[in-house]
């Protein structure tokens, strides 16, 4: 029995990594930019609690933010979390207004112990998204001095993104101090588009036959290995106040992969071009630190606080540092459950709450953006199975979020559903 089910959760993973390559997971424009959205692969749970993350430890929640965390999985048990989310964005630019819709497959992870002190995790996760299809038009002058002009458009589009599979793997060390390291295979492609085209208009000292269409396609694809370190340090006093410090840090790597630049159609001396060489550029992840406390009191009521940093501008982009800028993040969330043991359903229900604000680690035409902020919301429902004794919680998370700036605005409405299973699967049934 447990042999065909390991099988089936392999086979998800493996339909999971088919399924993202091809999926189209959003629509912003600002995808445009560096690498996407780079996505902090929070669960539906963490999802509801602003992202809050770092510092949560619990032996019912896969946590593939600080990889610390797997060693508090039961000893007798087999977890199994997979989430999918519908995506609302709305734009607004000159007091022009356009809504976009999506439905991805966000997530597939699993975790169990392989000893009492040691536990163990791997899935498959997002890292960043593309998307974008806009177009811009604009008027060309002729150079030669002459007021003639010619009507041009240029129409972007963008799509793919990288994916991570990973491995992780948790120890306890003493009584109070937990260990962990999770290694991330990425791969993927990102695909830049740009095409430019010309009027029919033509004048006495102007004609679009002067002016050729150009299509340029720009490809950066990613194939190697990342490490991420965790540490936790957990307490209880008096029996009702769980409190836990968590660490993470992942050091700054090169992006091996291939990067190419395809031109087509040519320009005449009026629309300047640069036609520098493509074969040398460079690009790097940045180094992430970050640092999260949580409170829990009599299991009732916990309150978490999280601080991350991504040193972007000290990562190298297209063989330049500077390009782009540190990203830090400020997450605060919280959850209340009535009653774990309660006798009715509505005392097991886990109420969450959360707020974030964040930096975009882009800039746009050089000039950094806006901080970008959420507030969540969502809800644990506990769903008991009494054949083996195990609780398998559905949670639902609703995101409202806002980035970007007046010139271009983005107000986006997320709405995430996670089934995670928690089966016990290392215990002999008596006869």
């Amino acid at each position: 029995m447990y042999k065909n089910k390991l099988f089936l959760l392999v086979f998800s993973l493996f339909v999971y990594v088919q399924f993202s390559v091809s999926q189209n997971n959003t629509n912003s424009p600002y995808t445009r930019f560096g690498y996407g959205d780079v996505n902090d692969a929070n669960n539906g749970e963490q999802r509801a609690m602003g992202g809050v993350s770092i510092g949560s430890r619990s032996s019912a929640s896969i946590n593939t933010m600080n990889p610390a965390s797997y060693s508090s999985v039961d000893s007798m048990t087999f977890m199994f979390d997979v989430g999918a989310s519908a995506l609302a964005s709305r734009f607004s630019q000159s007091g022009t207004k356009i809504t976009k819709h999506n439905a991805n497959l966000e997530y597939i992870t699993m975790q169990f112990p392989l000893a009492k002190w040691m536990g163990f995790s791997a899935g498959v996760l997002p890292y960043s998204f593309v998307g974008y299809d806009f177009y811009a038009k604009d008027t060309l002058l002729n150079k030669s001095g002459s007021s003639d002009s010619i009507a041009s458009t240029q129409s972007f589009i963008g799509n793919g993104g990288f994916t991570q599979v990973y491995t992780g793997l948790s120890v306890n060390l003493f009584k109070h101090i937990a260990l962990g390291i999770n290694a991330y295979y990425m791969f993927g492609t990102i695909n830049h588009y740009r095409d430019q085209s010309f009027g029919s208009t033509t004048t006495n000292t102007i004609s679009s036959s002067d002016y050729t269409s150009s299509t340029r396609k720009t490809s950066i694809t990613a194939n190697n290995f990342r490490f991420r370190f965790g540490a936790q340090f957990y307490n209880t006093f008096d029996k009702k106040h769980d409190v836990t410090l968590g660490v993470i840090y992942e050091p700054k790597i090169k992006l091996r992969g291939d990067f190419t630049q395809i031109k087509t159609g040519v320009l005449n001396d009026t629309i300047d071009q640069n036609h520098a060489g493509y074969t040398d550029y460079r690009f790097e992840l940045p180094s992430l630190f970050g640092v999260g406390v949580n409170y829990c009191y009599n299991r009732k009521l916990t309150i978490g606080v999280d601080y991350s940093l991504q040193q972007w501008k000290n990562a190298e982009y297209y063989s330049k540092k500077d390009t782009l800028t540190n990203r830090s993040k400020l997450a605060i969330g919280l959850e209340y459950q009535p009653n774990y043991k309660g006798r009715y359903f509505s005392q097991r229900i886990k109420y969450r709450a959360g707020f974030n604000v964040s930096d975009s680690y882009y800039k746009v035409d050089g000039v950094s953006q806006p901080k970008n902020y959420s507030l969540t919301c969502g809800l644990g429902l506990p769903l008991y199975n009494r054949a083996n004794n195990s609780t398998t919680m559905l949670n639902a998370s609703f995101e409202y979020g806002k980035l970007g700036s007046t010139v271009l605005r983005e107000d986006y409405y997320k709405f995430t559903l996670s089934i995670a299973f928690n089966e016990h699967w290392f215990m002999k049934r008596k006869l």
